[in-house]
């Protein structure tokens, strides 16, 4: 049986600090067993949500572009990895607007009440949380989380745990933070377990 996630990279840089971290939980999936596909979603063109509520009655957005594949590859996937840095106390804009493009998601589950996912299928699925702050400042990733939270529920993949590391405008290498490197690998490696035997024992 395949446990197929998604690991979502949402910085311009994918060799920076978070794309090291993102490597190291990328790791943590495999040795759990599981199939991984990186999208680095700065390198995809794509538009945000123009709001013209096609979706209000559709399962699909009415803008056609390299977006549009996600809505079925999420609905297809089994856990997601999001790594992303603080920008401006928030997820980055580009990333940001992948997210909103999930409108099509809310509208099935809040507005129709015919959610895309399976009852089934939430009993496995799960996100694991990656993220990285330049400054050393006390509510740094309150935005992140909020979003990152929100996003998860309308996706129905749930948030699991995150890893976070601040003041790298200090610290400048996330190598040398071995216990963050260590816990990305762990809490990956644990949380895509966790999704293979749940997938085991409920599909």
């Amino acid at each position: 049986m395949t446990v197929k996630i998604i690991a979502l990279m949402g910085s311009p840089l994918p060799e920076g600090n978070t794309g090291k971290l993102l490597e190291e939980a990328t790791r943590g999936a495999k040795d759990a067993g599981c199939s991984v596909a990186r999208v680095n979603v700065c390198d995809l063109s794509f538009s945000g949500c123009m709001e013209y509520y096609y979706c209000e009655n559709n399962d699909s957005c009415y803008i056609n572009d390299e977006f549009s594949p996600f809505l079925q590859r999420f609905k297809n996937m089994d856990g997601l990895i999001i790594a992303t840095p603080v920008m401006t106390m928030g997820v980055p804009g580009q990333l940001k607007s992948f997210m909103d493009r999930f409108q099509v998601y809310f509208m099935a589950k809040y507005k129709r009440n015919q959610p895309l996912i399976t009852k089934e299928q939430k009993k496995w699925r799960r996100t694991l949380l990656l993220s990285i702050g330049g400054m050393n400042i006390k509510n740094d990733y309150d935005g992140i989380k909020l979003t990152t939270e929100s996003f998860c529920d309308i996706i129905d993949c749930p948030y699991y745990d995150g890893v976070f590391q601040n003041n790298m405008d200090k610290v400048k290498d996330i190598t040398t933070r071995t216990e963050i490197m260590e816990a990305a690998y762990n809490k990956s490696f644990r949380m895509c377990s966790e999704i293979t035997e749940n997938k085991e024992k409920y599909s």
